[in-house]
Formats: structure tokens, sequence, C-alpha cells
């Protein structure tokens, strides 16, 4: 992870997301190993027979043991670790997502921005730029209508059991509430708005992208029809040429079979000639 999409994080934070990234696999097998291992080297130096088959029956009891209790810390740790990037998402979004900190948020995308955000990685660095952005958006006003309105239904519940009390000040205490929730009301009504105007943004940028890449797989196409077109296939070029030299060929027995007859029809005048004389 680089410094740049760590610029907002302070320093406790980066030491937690360091020790929760390597900690639970160093601690299964600091639970799991060292007993199986120290019976183990027992085994191999063990006098007798009879004790080597104790040492290594207690050092693959040792080793499933340690193994369930490894994997029991490493399961505490990862819901740890989910609790905590949980409440780091909270104070990322408190202030607006922006595309440096949408790795922390993917769990927020949909399986289909996920796959068009790596193709148009793929395709067009500025677009997947432009994609990031806007998907920081989408993520920040959902959050933001979300928020919006799990406050508003919490101040719902508060109007409620002001309904029930009997108290000095009851009528202006309603008045703020139905003031809180009219605010509410607007900031989910702005957030949905703007969400939609991201989600559109998406899709234009994904036309866009794939406008792109059609554009230049057509292109590709046709330069590939260029080159079929410039070199002829060999077959055909054998045919063309057996069929000129076939044509060649019988034009010059067309041209042979008129000579031919008059040399028959020659001998004949000569011995009619002859006879008159």
């Amino acid at each position: 992870m680089s410094d740049k999409r760590n610029r907002r994080l302070t320093v406790k934070e980066r030491t937690t997301l360091f020790f929760l990234q390597y900690a639970p696999w160093l601690a299964f097998l600091v639970i799991a190993l060292p007993a199986p291992l120290y019976f183990l080297l027992r085994y191999f130096n063990a006098p007798t027979g009879a004790e080597a088959g104790e040492f290594m029956l207690v050092a693959m009891s040792t080793l499933a043991g340690g193994a369930i209790l490894g994997l029991i810390v490493v399961v505490l740790m990862y819901l740890y670790r989910r609790q905590w990037e949980k409440k780091l998402r909270d104070r990322l979004a408190a202030d607006g997502v922006t595309s440096d900190e949408l790795q922390w948020f993917v769990g927020e995308l949909t399986k289909a921005e996920r796959r068009t955000l790596r193709e148009i990685e793929g395709r067009n660095l500025l677009l997947a730029d432009a994609y990031r952005e806007t998907l920081a958006a989408r993520v920040t006003a959902t959050r933001v209508a979300a928020n919006a309105k799990r406050e508003a239904l919490a101040v719902e519940r508060r109007m409620q059991n002001t309904a029930r009390l009997e108290a000095t000040g009851r009528a202006t205490l309603e008045q703020d509430l139905r003031s809180d929730r009219e605010r509410l009301t607007r900031i989910e009504t702005e957030a949905d708005a703007r969400r939609a105007q991201a989600e559109a943004r998406l899709l234009m940028i994904e036309a866009a992208a794939g406008r792109d890449a059609s554009d230049e797989e057509t292109r590709t196409a046709l330069r590939r029809l260029e080159l079929a077109e410039a070199q002829v296939p060999y077959p055909l070029e054998t045919a063309r040429l057996e069929r000129e030299a076939r044509e060649q060929v019988e034009q010059e027995l067309r041209a042979q079979k008129p000579l031919t007859l008059a040399d028959a029809n020659e001998p004949q005048r000569g011995q009619q000639a002859g006879g008159e004389s």
C-alpha cells in the first residue's frame, strides 16, 4: 500500500494495519508449532522405542490442540480486523470518499462495478481514474443517504417517545425533532439525487470505454483484412498460374490445328493436278 493511499492514516492506524495483516498467521505458527516441535525432537532423541512412541503421540496431540487453538485466535483476530476496518471506513467517509481511498470500500461496490473497473483499467487509464472518482462519489452519496435514513428513524422513535410524555417543554422538543426530521429528509433526498447522477456518469464512462474498445478492435480487424488482401494465399496463386498455363497451351493448340489441316490437304491437291495433265 503506497504512501499516497495512506496519507490520511495516522501513524497508529498504519501500525495497527501492518500488525493485523501479518499477526494472525504469525500467531497461528507461534501457538501451533513450538510444543509439537519440542516433542518431535524428544522423539528422535528417545533412548528406547517405548519412549519414542510416547513422544510421537504427545507431539501429534499437541499439534492437533495447538492447531485448533491457533485457528480460534486467527478467527478472533480476523473479526477484530473487520470491526477495526469498519471504524476506519466510517472515519474516512466522514468528509467524503476519495478515489485513493476507494480500496477501503471495495466491499461496498457491486460485482458489476468491480468487473467494469478492472476492464477499464486494462484499456484506458484516464477513463479508469474518472471511473474511480465517480465510484467514490457514488459510495459517498450512498453512505450519506443511509446515515440520514438511519438517523431519521431514530428521530421518529424519539418523537413517539416524546408523545407519551407529560412534561413542560414538550412542544419545544417536538418542534426540534420535527426540524431534525425535515433536515434529514432533505439530506437523504439530495444524497439520492447525487447517487443517481453518479450512477448515470458511471454508465457514460462505461459506454465511452466500450466505444474506445470497439473502435480499437475494428481498426485491428481492418488492418488484418488489408494485410490479408495484400498477401494472396499460396493455393489461390498456384491455381491462377495453372489456369493461365492451361489457357496458353489451349491457345497454342488452336493456332497449330489449322496449319496441320492445310498440310494434310496439300498432297491431295498435287495428285489431282497430275491427273489432269
